[in-house]
């Protein structure tokens, strides 16, 4: 869970009215600003650590919705999606070898959750996630207790062996200790190295950061240059004993920590392309400069979701969200984001007497595993998103994803100049191109079609059709596409009963219903506002 400070700078959009045909401009063949091949698990997961019995269970009583859930992302892909066990919570949680129960919350007389202790049962509650998941585990840095710390990785490594993939330190240490690149360096590489040297340790096995401001903007403002990030600590040495694998950020681009940000985390502000690019295109210089130090898919962003402090009810548990969540993760995959680790969990009640949440489990959560106060056990419509995502992915290695349209402009960003969009925003298409394939370069396999134009099911009027022009990116102009459609009665509804992807439903956690695909010959493909289809070519 993230307190921002800095809001993004923003652009306002004018209202315009919808585009209802867009023919989508080629050449058809892979542009020069197309990512590197897309991780499998592109799609991962963010779990509280206060809060990860509650989504998995425990060896008494395995939480089956959680296990169905993540088991149909990996059907469609043949890998599971990441788990990072971490969040504010994994600055206050600690190893005790002789604790029986398997995880124990401190919880106050005022509400507030102090404290999480582990015991050994923890690590089997972590082997109920998929065969074969590979987890990230937040280590505490908070309490500067280096002992604490390597406790903690050394009996998760012992319990866990290859599924244990790497180790945080510190949860957005940007916001305590009064860290900057320099000292935070000293004392997170100490401890890395320390880590790496006591477990026998080969190849590195740290992921760096964990930040969560947002990069100051304009980049020349003075002290842009100081402020904890990835690119700072890498500058400052915090790899010069070769323990990093990989750098981790957090974007939540609304919150409702305070009453004036609350005020402007509406569901038609979330759900815009054009503010939503802005607002990924800060992170563009550091994601460029990590890749180029430390690899092509060094980069993730290892916590996110739309609103912090937990989300805003009627805006992160609607459809509006899940149309966000898979613009934001294809856009963050455009721009060479190796991995989105969305977060789940609670608001850890009264940590801040200006947010809007207090207790139960978080309004952005893609499901609730268990009756809370603020709701019973519930699939949420955002998961369909992350089957979308992974459909698109399927059980290829080698796809890259581009923007097509708003298209990549000089600058780098999908924001035309002068906002030339003429859809406001509203209109996004993505294109993926098979390596693998003797046409790889030439035409994409599939394409992804958004129509963000927020259309609510209380609205008593016909709903907006926009029609995309495939035809460029066709190899054969005749043949016909198959496509599948990701839809619900409106943005505003919040019931995954009637939140459709391909025509199944998953609000029990397994599919409901036939798949249903349509066949459609010629080059245009008609999307309803607030829809979007996947279109296999």
């Amino acid at each position: 869970m993230a307190f921002k400070i800095l809001a993004f700078f923003c652009v306002l959009i004018p209202n315009a009215v919808a585009l209802s045909e867009l023919k989508l401009v080629g050449p058809a063949s892979l542009p020069l600003t197309a990512s590197h091949p897309l991780h499998p698990a592109l799609g991962s997961f963010s779990i509280e650590t206060a809060f990860f019995e509650e989504f998995v269970g425990n060896t008494s009583a395995p939480n089956l919705l959680t296990k169905n859930l993540l088991e149909n992302l990996k059907a469609r892909t043949g890998v599971p999606a990441e788990v990072r066990i971490g969040g504010i919570t994994a600055d206050s949680t600690y190893w005790n070898a002789s604790q029986q129960i398997s995880l124990v919350n401190f919880v106050d007389s005022t509400g507030a959750l102090r404290n999480t202790t582990v015991g050994p049962g923890f690590w089997d509650s972590v082997k109920l996630l998929p065969k074969d998941t590979k987890i990230v585990l937040n280590l505490d840095l908070h309490d500067l207790k280096f002992q604490g710390a390597l406790d903690m990785a050394t009996a998760a490594a012992k319990a866990l062996g290859p599924q244990l993939d790497m180790f945080e330190i510190g949860n957005e240490p940007d916001h305590y200790l009064n860290f900057t690149p320099q000292n935070y360096t000293s004392t997170w590489g100490t401890w890395a190295k320390n880590i790496t040297t006591s477990l026998g340790m080969k190849a590195p096995t740290f992921q760096v950061a964990a930040t969560v401001e947002d990069p100051i903007w304009p980049y020349d403002t003075p002290g842009a240059a100081n402020a904890l990030d990835c690119v700072s600590t890498l500058a400052a040495g915090v790899n010069k004993d070769n323990v990093v694998r990989s750098c981790s950020e957090h974007t939540y681009q609304y919150s409702v920590c305070d009453p004036p940000r609350i005020a402007v985390a509406t569901l038609p502000n979330l759900v815009n392309h054009t503010r939503l690019a802005q607002y990924l295109d800060l992170w563009q210089p550091r994601i460029q400069s990590v890749r180029q130090q430390l690899g092509p898919e060094s980069f993730v962003i290892g916590e996110y979701n739309s609103v912090s402090c937990s989300g805003r009810n009627n805006v992160s548990n609607t459809f509006g969200q899940a149309l966000w969540l898979l613009d934001t993760t294809f856009y963050a995959a455009s721009l060479n984001v190796s991995r989105m680790y969305i977060h789940q969990g609670g608001p850890l009640a009264l940590q801040s007497s200006t947010q809007l949440n207090h207790g139960g489990l978080s309004f952005y959560n893609l499901w609730y595993p268990v009756q809370n106060m603020n709701g019973p056990v519930k699939v949420f419509p955002s998961y369909s998103a992350y089957l979308f995502v992974a459909e698109t992915l399927g059980h290829s290695k080698s796809l890259r994803i581009a923007n097509i349209y708003p298209g990549r402009q000089a600058n780098g960003s999908t924001i035309t100049t002068a906002l030339g969009d003429k859809s406001a925003g509203e209109l996004v298409a993505y294109g993926f191109w098979d390596d693998a394939l003797p046409t790889r370069h030439r035409f994409p396999v599939k394409l992804a079609l958004l129509n963000l134009q927020i259309y609510n099911q209380t609205q008593n009027i016909p709903r907006p059709v926009s029609t995309f022009d495939i035809s460029a990116y066709k190899q054969d102009p005749s043949s016909q596409v198959t496509i599948r459609r990701l839809t619900a009665p409106g943005a505003d509804v919040k019931e995954a009963n009637v939140t459709s992807w391909a025509g199944q439903t998953f609000a029990q956690g397994i599919a409901s219903g036939k798949v249903i695909e349509e066949k459609v010959r010629g080059g245009r493909i008609s999307v309803s506002a607030s829809e979007a289809v996947l279109v296999f070519l």
